[in-house]
């Protein structure tokens, strides 16, 4: 039998990705003021967001989600705002114009604030400090001020997502369009502090969708249990390590009931692991009759670092993998039902290649990332189109 489930149940669970926070008085006193903000989403939008996915798992919608690999509070603006959102609405347009399918439309932003790190610490020059976790944790800046973790950070990304929430609706609104939100639900103090509840039902009230990490999608893990009580819709990132046996435990902790719409798989796998690593995940989900969307990262396993030093993302790769998540799914007999890419609106030059060609030796031109390379507008909507040709009918 399962644990009774809380809010801070995930506290008995190895907790990966984590700060190490100096202060814990602060982070306890942080928690408990953040717990009596105003929620940012409703029930009733993430409840609403569950239905269509589960359209979309069905073949008769699409799930588009999209935006920064990790919000700053240096970039925050209302044109960086609305440059991300028209975007996001112009890559709509494009899959719902060739597949004629409804295309739900969900932002990373207004919460995308934490990142995980391959390393706890990183040295330069003979210095050792903490990694750069995101602006909600620390500061990118390479010095013991910046990269200490503080709690009260979390106040400003609060702060920060509010204000975009509220832009992002205003805009939404202005277009008569529907747009939900979606993050890693990755640091688990903010994360539990803006749970809510109705009657018996919490949700995660940070985001309409809130997914786990490749690296934090383990057996034991504290970010399964505290999404399992949730009921908001969740993803999972897939990555080639992910076995099938692996998977399915995974899919009955966090959705038992095999409740249609609840889970995303999002598979992100790099352009060279896709035909070996998906079929045998594909075939186990099918088999057990867990119900899926399957959707498609292609960001995350194709980063590569260039001769300069920049960490990037070759174009070409990204359009492979996408291709080849398409095919393999169709053949072994699943809907390929969503897309999900790090890009921003800003005419950034961090992932090389393209129709309007970003080379190595132009990355440092407009390189503005906190964290991991993004596509911008031009690749995005290439991305998009080539995405709408295969979901033409």
């Amino acid at each position: 039998m399962a644990q009774e489930w809380s809010p801070r149940s995930w506290q008995g669970h190895e907790a990966l990705q984590q700060p190490d926070y100096a202060d814990t008085a602060a982070l306890a006193a942080a928690e408990a003021e953040l717990a009596s903000y105003p929620a940012l989403t409703s029930l009733n939008e993430a409840q609403a967001l569950t239905g269509r996915i589960a359209e979309a798992q069905a073949g008769r919608a699409f799930l588009l989600q999209g935006g920064d690999c990790a919000e700053s509070f240096a970039e925050f603006s209302p044109a960086n705002i609305d440059a991300s959102f028209r975007l996001i609405m112009s890559m709509a347009r494009s899959l719902a114009g060739a597949s004629g399918l409804p295309i739900i439309k969900s932002a990373r932003m207004a919460g995308q604030f934490a990142k995980p790190r391959s390393v706890d610490r990183e040295t330069k020059a003979e210095r050792t400090l903490p990694a750069y976790r995101g602006d909600i944790v620390n500061g990118i800046g390479f010095d013991e001020d910046e990269r200490a973790p503080d709690p009260d950070r979390m106040f400003r990304a609060y702060a920060q997502a509010y204000a975009t929430l509220s832009r992002l609706r205003s805009l939404a609104a202005a277009e008569a369009e529907q747009l939900y939100t979606c993050h890693e639900a990755l640091l688990l103090p903010y994360e539990q502090a803006l749970v809510r509840q109705e009657g018996s039902v919490s949700w995660g009230s940070s985001a309409h969708f809130l997914w786990i990490g490749d690296r934090t999608r383990f057996p034991g893990s504290a970010h399964v249990e505290f999404a399992r009580g949730l009921a908001n819709p969740l993803g999972i990132k897939c990555g080639p390590s992910l076995q099938p046996d692996m998977l399915l435990a995974l899919l009955d902790t966090v959705n038992p009931k095999r409740e249609a719409g609840r889970i995303t798989l999002i598979s992100r796998m790099g352009a060279n692991n896709v035909e070996a690593a998906l079929p045998p995940l594909l075939r186990a989900v099918k088999e057990a009759g867990h119900p899926v969307l399957w959707s498609c990262d292609p960001m995350h396993g194709n980063t590569v670092k260039a001769a300069n030093g920049y960490k990037t993302r070759p174009f070409e790769r990204i359009l492979n993998e996408a291709h080849a998540f398409f095919a393999v799914t169709r053949a072994e007999g699943a809907i390929p039902g969503g897309i999900h890419i790090e890009m921003t609106g800003q005419d950034v030059t961090e992932c090389t290649g393209g129709t309007v060609d970003v080379t190595e030796q132009n990355l440092g031109d407009r390189y503005h990332t906190h964290c991991d390379p993004r596509l911008n507008p031009a690749q995005a909507m290439e991305l998009a189109e080539l995405v709408a040709e295969m979901l033409r009918p």
